[in-house]
């Protein structure tokens, strides 16, 4: 039998694929239905627009999460550190690469812990695989992951079918309800869970608001297709087949929201899957997100510069600024929920 790749190749495939080859899901996030109430009469000047929120206990100037993405490499830890710097100081939140590599080879924790190093006060969430507690790691494991980073918070993330088609795949995901509770009980930070691309189900979400997590972030369909990434790391044409069938597959970003929006209305949505700038985030904190996050488009801009990043950054909080502005809203507080209200 084919040897699984080691995790640092794998994390260093998945910057490559992601970077250079065409793994976008074919299903829409359902944004592009998704039209925000333009008011020609605001009645507010552009500058008293605040787009400032508070989450965890920090502030942050905009509702902007550098999602998840890497560690684990040398190229990883600058991006990381890019990333990082950028988070700092333009006080947005950001979330690192699944840990897993950090614990199992400590000497990969530095490209992980140069987050916190080079963001000091940013909002910073750790990040191991959920399916990793039914493969021997423990609560303290997960309490190694938050202090590598001194993270606010730990996300745990669900890829059942990234899992599946993964050549070599961690696929026993059954009975980890019960561990999520167990740890959301015992852990000292908030625990998020995160779904990587194919978003969050009504059941899911109940079964998660149960479980006590903090926040769902439904990371739906429409933004990078995992499959497609593990379709491109196939080590044969058996296992490329089997993955490349569900480049479509998935719950939107939309339906999603709404999803958690009717089976936890108390937790909180953080709303990522094929975001593209600050429109798109705007449009979900209209449906009752807190948080909009972006990968990909950020990991391009930190790819090539960290002006580039920074750039890119500062023009997606512009954009949500206008957004409210162009909708009457003076505060993210005003614009919340603006396309769901009187559901509850």
């Amino acid at each position: 039998m084919e040897k699984v790749a080691p995790i640092d190749r794998r994390k260093a495939d998945h910057i490559r694929i992601a970077l250079h080859e065409n793994v976008q899901s074919q299903h829409a996030n359902g944004l592009e239905s998704i039209r925000l109430p333009h008011e020609a009469l605001p009645e507010l000047a552009l500058a008293e627009v605040n787009t400032q929120t508070t989450l965890f206990g920090k502030t942050l100037n905009a509702p902007i999460l550098i999602s998840s993405m890497t560690g684990g490499t040398a190229e990883a830890e600058e991006i990381n550190r890019r990333l990082a710097a950028a988070a700092e100081e333009m006080h947005l939140a950001m979330g690192l690469g699944s840990q897993r590599a950090a614990l199992e080879t400590p000497e990969l924790a530095q490209t992980f812990a140069i987050a916190r190093q080079t963001a000091p006060h940013a909002l910073l969430f750790a990040n191991l695989g959920a399916v990793q507690l039914n493969y021997d790691y423990t609560i303290d494991d997960c309490r190694r992951a938050v202090d590598m980073l001194a993270a606010d918070a730990l996300i745990l993330h669900l890829n059942p079918l990234q899992e599946a088609v993964q050549h070599g795949g961690d696929t026993n995901f059954s009975g980890l309800a019960e561990k999520i509770a167990a740890l959301c009980r015992a852990l000292e930070v908030p625990v998020i869970v995160k779904e990587v691309g194919w978003g969050i189900s009504e059941r899911t979400a109940r079964l998660l608001a149960e479980c006590g997590v903090a926040a769902i972030d439904v990371a739906g369909a429409g933004g990078t297709s995992w499959s497609q990434v593990e379709m491109h790391r196939a080590p044969d044409e058996y296992t490329r087949q089997v993955a490349a069938a569900f480049v479509d597959w998935g719950i939107s970003t939309v339906q999603s929201i709404l999803n958690v929006r009717r089976a936890a209305p108390d937790t909180l949505i953080f709303a990522s899957g094929g975001l593209k700038n600050g429109v798109d985030i705007a449009k979900t904190l209209a449906l009752g997100a807190s948080l909009g996050g972006l990968a990909s488009p950020l990991l391009k801009a930190a790819t090539q510069s960290e002006e580039n990043l920074r750039t890119t950054l500062r023009a997606f909080q512009e954009q949500i600024r206008i957004a409210l502005f162009a909708t009457g809203s003076r505060s993210i507080a005003d614009f919340k929920n603006l396309l769901t209200r009187g559901e509850e």
